[in-house]
Order: C-alpha cells, then structure tokens, then sequence
C-alpha cells in the first residue's frame, strides 16, 4: 500500500506535500509550527488540511500494521495462500481485514466447533458439494457415534449444518456484500418502550428513516434514548434480498437433496450469525458518522467561540448570578488583576435590591468600573432586570453584556481555580472568570476542558478521546494562532504552545517566578527540560514585549531574524518603526517578491508572512471577529411579538438550526431552512458562534419557553 498516494488522492494535494509533510510529522514537529513556519516544506498547507493528513497516516500505519499482524497469524496456522495474502494486502479498511481474518481467527468454543470435535466436518463437506448420490440422511448414518454423542441421523446433519452456517459467516465476500446491502436498502428503526410515556425523544417512539439518509444528530438522538432505556432500536435488513443472494451464491444444484439442508443452514447462519453482527457494524458505523460530524460541529464552534475579539482596557464587574446563595461578584482590572469581590442578594429569596443597588454604585465608584459582565445561569434573568435599572439611575457610561457561563463552575471547583485564587470560594472564582472572559476569551477559556464549554450537542455521548483529541487541536490551532505573551500567559495557556508539554509550562512559569521577566526568546532555553527541539517549536509564538530584541514582538522565528533585518535594511525600516506600530504599505515597496526572496535567503511564503508582520507587528487575528453587542436595557420574552426585528449573537451552531442571544434569557432557534433562501447542507454554512445576525421572530412559545426565530 502506497500510504502518501492515497493520501494525496484524498486530499486533492501533490503527492511531494504529503511525503515532505510526513517527513516533517516524523521529525517530531507539531502542525501548528508545519502549518506557519515550514510552507515551503508543505507548499502551504493549512492547519486543518494538516490535522486530516496526520489522522489518515495514523490509520492507514494502524491498517498496515494490522495486516501484518493477521498475515503472520495466518501464515503460522500454515493457511496462508497467495491469494488470501493479495486480498489483506489490498484490503482498504480495517473491517475489511477483519473480514479476510475472520476464518482464521481463534475462536471461543462455538456450535460449528463442538460439532467438529464430533467428527462431523466430513458430512458437512458432502452437504456443501452437493455431489452424493446417496440421501443426506443415509449419508449421515455414517457418523452415528455414541462414544460422540451423535445418537442419531438427524444429529450428525444438525451438528453439519452448523458447521456449514458459521463458515458461510466466516466468508468474507458475503459479510461485505450483506453489509452493502443493508447499508443502500436497510432501515434504522426505533419505538417507544412505553409508548405513554413523556418524554424528550417522543419524536422517535414510532420512527423509521432509511440507512443511508439516516442524519447524525438523529442518530445521537436516538442512542441517547436508547441508552436511558426509553427506546428499542434495531436495523431493519432486506432479509428477502439477502437470502436470495446467499441462495444463488452457495446453491447450484436446487434439485439436489442437499439443497434442503443448504437452505436451512443459510437461514440459521444470516438470523444467528451475521444479522447481528452486521446490525452491530452498521449501528457503530452511524454511531461514526454522527460523532465524526457532531465532532467536527463542535470543533467550528470551539474555533469561533476562542477567537472572539477580546474587550480590551475595561475595568469589568463580573457577575455570577444565584438565588439562594446570592450573587457573586468580582471587579477585574484591565490586566486581568481581581481587585475585589463581594456577595450581593437582590434575587429570590432575600430580594434586597437596594442594598445591592448601593453596593453596586460604590464599586462603580470606586474602581471606574465601565462594563458588567453577566454570567448566563440560574438567576441571570433576575439580575439583568437589577442591572438595567442600576444603570438607569446612574451617570456614569456603563454597558452590561451576558457572558455564556458554560464551565465556569468546572474551572472553579479545579485544582487550577484553587491554585490561580486559594483565598476565593467556588463562586468568586466564578465571577472572575465571567469578567475575564470578556477581557479575553481565549485566555481564559483554555483553562477549561474544552468539552465542558457548551457549543457542541450531544458531546457526553461520544468517544470522549476522538472528541478530546479534536478539540485540543482546535484550542492548539487558536493558540498558535494569536500568540501569548511570554511574561504573562499562564502555565494553562502555555500549555497548548507549539512544543510546550504541561511539565515544560510550569518550568517557564516558575523560571519567570525566579528570574524576572524574559528579556528575550533565547532565554528559554535556560529553562529546565526546554531543549532546542521544543525552542525550535515554540518560539514564535511567544511574543516578549519591551525586551532586547525588537522582533521578538513579533511572529517572526529566530531562525529568520537574520534575513528579515536584511530585508529592513533594504526597505529602510528602523526598530523604533517598528515598535511604533510597523511600516504599513511596505508590501508596496517590494516589486518582485520571488527574486527579493532569494536576495535575502527566504522562501517566498515565508517572505509574504514577515512583511504582514513587519506592517503591523503582533497582528491579532481576533480582530478581524465581531465585536460582542453590549447592552444597556432588557427585553422580557413576553415582550416579544411575532414580526419583531431584532439583533442577536450565535451563541451555538448545531446540526439542524443555530441558537440565537437575543437579550431575552432564552435563545431563539433559526432553524437551517429559515437562514437563507438558498438551499445549505449545514447552518455553519451560513454562520458561527460569535456572528451578530439581524433576526426576526416568527414564533414564541410561554409555555415550552420556545422562541423561533428567521433570518430570511
């Protein structure tokens, strides 16, 4: 098997890329630093062209070591023919492989293996060659055994038709041609187990939807009901169809007295053995499908959610809203600094709003407090209303904007939360989290297992390793992607750097404790375990501000330092230029790029990447995202009118439709056929979490505190 030609294949890219990119993967670099820092290498593939190539090695290096496996276990039993080893080696999928092996696999002691320790695998080759001139029952007589205890005729051909079912189970090209089958014409069905009951999946108590239109979310959907033991699920075969196929291949002789007991064991092997085999194989296969797309959903929505545009220099009031226990509140400095905390209760039950309304105004005062961020939870409702008559009777400029809260309380209960606050309870780390993930969201939100962050649908229901895999490479691609500052990220944020292990976070953390800041991006290679390999990954994605190297300010590698201040000599850039903001325009300067390249020893990627950054050095990518609505007055859902026009944020994209934060508490749904007139296979087609979108409401439910909403 040519792994770097099928991949290439797949992914519609040259053939040189795959095997240079693999090179690379092999060498121990990480895709974020072979995505910005080896284009030439790659001819420029992106982060996630890079992520699918490095998932498709790893499974095609599994297959072909899977095939290995099987041919010397094959070949030990000395049952290894050029044929059989043809078949492995050209087997596209593991389930292929397991099909070919499956014959030869050891097996735990079966019907089919009884019966051949009774001797019957002599009358089951009669049967199946449908030759004998003699009656399979006279045939028969002659493995009659008591020391066997085959007492009968009629036992020895029951033991032989088992034999013959579990080989017809064992032959390879059938289970595929049966799983094709089941696979283009087979249905996935679902009822109720109590059809009286009410529940969440009531949708599905009397459910039919063809295999291969089945959709993932249904397929979550109903494995969720079937797991809290609400639903029956089965695949529905097209048995008739099946039968007729393992007829026509095994039978060639319909007159034949052979044929009778051929057709009962084809019956026993399909109902037995293989329905529920493939049924198993069919039902994950949707089960893949599904989580592979919810995954992928999830990944998008992740990427949006992280790069959302910090809200810099605001001094931010963040609110952790509670009934009983009171609101927790947290003042956060435009550095991220908490400078105080304290616990009001303007809600149910104590409902003291004039005293928190006093509270409030004092901190306002006291700290120039410009922007409330309001986390999203039980009692958000009740303290935004507080909210919007404070500022009402205020003078000062304040804005409030509701934050999704979703792993606020994870972060807070962890060892991180006690680490990073030891002297703060669960709900004040709370409230500094919620102010901090206005300030900035990526920052922030890395602490947090990015499972625990509510943009996905059904995500405590998949593989939780794929999902974790996938979505550490979403927060990576994030990281890399803005950069940190190296004097004051944290070990968490550190940690998802290019190169940077969770050890190594916590050496440059504690290096920084002792030593003061960095001064430059040498200096960490005097950190503890951080050789030159992980020097190499890492550090262009560490900016240092105000050290004694200008461009480390920048996204620019040390190893092109040499050949970029010779490109600002030739552009006549000064360092005091480029601390003062860059050079725009200076693309302009450079009439061929190609030949400039060559003049000072870059590639011409490269070249085109350090002149963006010499324009506008740290360049953030975030703010290029829409800017979060900050508010400052409030809609009750009985405000809302059918026809209403109003401003909203996505707040989570899924399969079927996006929910929308319209300032009412309760995200509106714009289902996928009311976002465009154009037909779309998928709302992220359309938008992202993040987006601000103009909606208008075409439905609002009191009762089931549903509101429907359109962008068309």
């Amino acid at each position: 098997m040519n792994i770097q030609k099928i991949i290439a294949e797949e992914l519609g890219v040259k053939l040189w890329q795959v095997e240079k990119t693999i090179e690379l993967i092999d060498e121990g670099n990480t895709i974020p630093f072979i995505s910005r820092y080896r284009k030439e290498v790659t001819g420029s593939l992106n982060d996630e062209q890079l992520r699918n190539l490095d998932e498709r090695l790893t499974y095609l290096r599994n297959l072909e070591e899977k095939k290995a496996t099987v041919l010397s276990t094959i070949e030990e039993q000395g049952k290894l023919t050029d044929e059989l080893r043809k078949q492995i080696e050209d087997a596209m999928t593991l389930v292929a492989v397991e099909d070919l092996y499956r014959p030869y696999k050891p097996k735990r002691r079966t019907r089919a293996t009884i019966a051949k320790e009774k001797g019957l695998e002599g009358l089951a080759n009669i049967i199946s060659l449908q030759m004998t001139d003699k009656t399979i029952l006279k045939e028969a007589e002659a493995y009659i055994s008591e020391e066997k205890e085959v007492l009968t005729a009629e036992d020895a051909i029951a033991g032989a038709k088992d034999i013959l079912a579990e080989a017809y189970a064992d032959e390879a090209e059938y289970r595929t041609a049966i799983r094709d089958m089941t696979r283009k014409k087979g249905k996935l069905v679902s009822t109720a187990k109590d059809p009286e009951a009410k529940s969440v999946y009531e949708m599905y108590y009397d459910f039919t939807e063809d295999i291969k239109k089945a959709v993932g979310y249904r397929i979550l959907a109903i494995n969720r009901g079937e797991a809290e033991k609400i639903l029956t699920v089965k695949i529905e075969a097209p048995v008739d169809d099946i039968i007729r196929y393992l007829n026509k291949k095994i039978i060639y002789k319909a007159d034949h007295d052979s044929a009778t007991y051929i057709l009962e064991a084809i019956s026993d092997s399909y109902e037995r053995l293989i329905a529920p085999s493939i049924e198993r194989e069919i039902r994950n296969e949707l089960t893949d499908m599904a989580e592979e797309g919810a995954i992928n959903v999830f990944g998008k929505n992740l990427h949006q959610l992280l790069m959302q545009p910090p809200v810099a220099g605001q001094t931010v009031l963040g609110w952790d809203p509670a009934f009983r226990t009171g609101c927790k509140l947290a003042v956060v400095d435009p550095t991220g600094k908490v400078l105080d905390t304290i616990v009001i209760y303007p809600t149910e039950p104590q409902k003291k709003i004039a005293e928190a309304k006093q509270i409030l105004k004092k901190l306002i005062d006291k700290y120039g407090i410009t922007l409330i961020s309001l986390g999203n939870g039980t009692a958000s409702r009740e303290s935004e209303m507080v909210i919007v008559e404070l500022l009402k009777e205020i003078k000062q400029d304040v804005k409030y904007v509701i934050v999704n809260e979703a792993g606020a309380s994870v972060y807070s209960a962890s060892k991180l939360a006690t680490e990073e606050f030891p002297n703060f309870d669960v709900g004040q780390r709370s409230a500094a989290s919620i102010a901090r993930r206005i300030q900035d969201p990526l920052a922030e939100l890395v602490k947090i297992d990015p499972k625990s962050i509510g943009v996905g649908q059904y995500q405590h229901d998949m593989n939780q390793k794929n999902l974790g895999n996938a979505l550490t490479g979403v927060v990576e691609d994030c990281v890399n992607s803005v950069g940190v500052d190296l004097n004051t990220a944290s070990a968490p944020l550190l940690e998802y750097i290019s190169g940077i292990n969770k050890t190594l976070a916590k050496n440059i953390v504690t290096y920084r404790e002792e030593n003061g800041q960095f001064k430059n991006r040498k200096e960490l290679l005097k950190v503890p375990k951080l050789g030159p390999k992980a020097y190499e990954q890492c550090a262009g994605f560490l900016r240092i501000n105000g050290g004694d190297e200008i461009l480390d300010t920048t996204s620019v590698h040390p190893e092109s330092y040499e050949a970029t201040k010779n490109l600002m000599t030739k552009l006549g850039i000064s360092d005091e230029e480029l601390k003062s903001g860059g050079m725009k325009g200076i693309s302009g300067k450079i009439t061929n790029t190609a030949k400039m390249a060559e003049e000072i020893g870059l590639g011409e990627p490269t070249l085109v990447d350090i002149v963006k950054e010499l324009e506008k050095p740290g360049r953030d990518p975030r703010e290029e995202m829409e800017k979060p609505i900050l508010r400052s007055d409030v809609l009750d859902m009985k405000d809302l009118k059918v026809g209403m026009e109003l401003k909203g944020t996505v707040r989570n994209v899924i399969d079927f439709g996006a929910f929308i934060d319209i300032g009412v508490h309760q995200d509106g749904l714009v289902h996928i056929s009311k976002m465009t007139d154009r037909y779309i296979k998928h709302p992220l087609e359309v938008v992202s979490v993040g987006d601000i979108v103009d909606v208008t409401v075409i439905g609002v439910d009191m009762e089931k505190k549903r509101i429907q909403l359109s962008m068309i």
